[in-house]
């Protein structure tokens, strides 16, 4: 309270000063006052009704007043003989009142907080994500989530979680174990920070494929897919949906092999061809080597002769490391 005293003391000081100067003291006196007043008035108003209604109500007249003269001068184009005085305050008399009135009840909600709040919302939306079974089952997508390389919102219709819910309650103990194991990474990702799961009831009832159904809803939500699934990979991309699958990105990430790299393996079981022999690397690439049928079930050095890339991963083709040393020593004599 005090500083409003001094605050409206001043503004009838700096009153009394400046009409002193002209010889009109007393006037100056009361300018200042009144000032002061509605400098006070001002702030009571702005405290009582919230800045998001005064700055709506600002706004709202602003726009009335300037529709009131784009109507009002076609208008008087038109018709010369009209009282020009007279229509104009009637205009903008009616056109700023609505204006105000409209403006004051829109912006009594606004906040800033709210705006800030509002912002965050479109920017989740931005960058939401929808997850679909696969992806929950794999269970990668915690790691990758955890190691901070995706994040925002995931949205997860109910029909994956009824999707999910059917395989753990299959009677196959694979299945059931599958779902219950989604159920669970399920529960992992709603616990992380940098992740906000979102679960909606968005249905599509005239579409029966579940992966129809996340396309139509990725583009209704101008989302996106993360999946492992390589054929709604594909569907999505043609109609236009951007698709996060998490094997091309596992394959991404696997080691740079060339031909003619040594390695170690252990020999795992029989290739399709005649005397091969297939082991598999650390991140799962198979490897399939030349002449080693016999070797099952050994660990082995091998000389990679190929690497293949597929739509389903990559695949190594090696011979055993003495018989590429061989082939050189042949090759070097001639």
């Amino acid at each position: 309270m005090l500083y409003r005293i001094i605050f409206f003391l001043i503004f009838t000081v700096v009153g009394f000063i400046l009409g002193m100067r002209e010889g009109l003291s007393y006037q100056g006196l009361l300018w200042g006052a009144g000032v002061g007043s509605i400098a006070l008035i001002l702030e009571y108003v702005l405290t009582m009704v919230g800045f998001g209604t005064v700055l709506g109500g600002m706004l709202g007249l602003s726009v009335g007043l300037l529709f009131a003269k784009l109507v009002y001068y076609p208008l008087k184009t038109v018709f010369t003989s009209m009282d020009g005085t007279y229509i104009g305050v009637v205009f903008n008399a009616l056109f700023g009142y609505s204006g105000l009135l409209l403006g004051l009840r829109a912006g009594k909600d606004f906040t800033i907080s709210n705006l800030v709040k509002a912002f965050k919302t479109r920017v989740e939306e931005e960058h939401a994500k929808i997850i679909d079974t696969s992806i929950i089952i794999d269970g990668r997508i915690v790691d990758v989530c955890e190691a901070g390389f995706i994040e925002g919102t995931f949205i997860i219709p109910q029909f994956i979680l009824q999707e999910l819910q059917h395989i753990a309650d299959s009677t196959d103990s694979l299945r059931r174990a599958r779902g219950r194991r989604g159920l669970d990474i399920l529960h992992r990702i709603q616990k992380m920070s940098n992740i906000t799961v979102k679960i909606i009831d968005e249905d599509f009832p005239k579409i029966k494929e579940v992966d129809a159904k996340l396309v139509a809803l990725a583009r209704l939500l101008g989302a996106k897919i993360i999946t492992n699934d390589f054929n709604l990979n594909k569907v999505a991309e043609l109609q236009g949906v951007t698709v996060l699958n998490l094997n091309e990105l596992a394959n991404a990430l696997k080691p740079v092999v060339l031909p003619g790299e040594a390695m170690n393996i252990f020999v795992v079981k029989e290739g399709k061809e005649f005397n091969q022999g297939v082991g598999y690397l650390d991140d799962g690439t198979m490897v399939v080597v030349d002449n080693a049928r016999k070797l099952i079930n050994q660990q082995i050095d091998v000389t990679v002769t190929s690497v293949l890339q597929t739509t389903a991963g990559r695949m190594i083709f090696a011979k055993l490391k003495e018989d590429a040393e061989r082939e050189d020593q042949r090759a070097a004599r001639h």
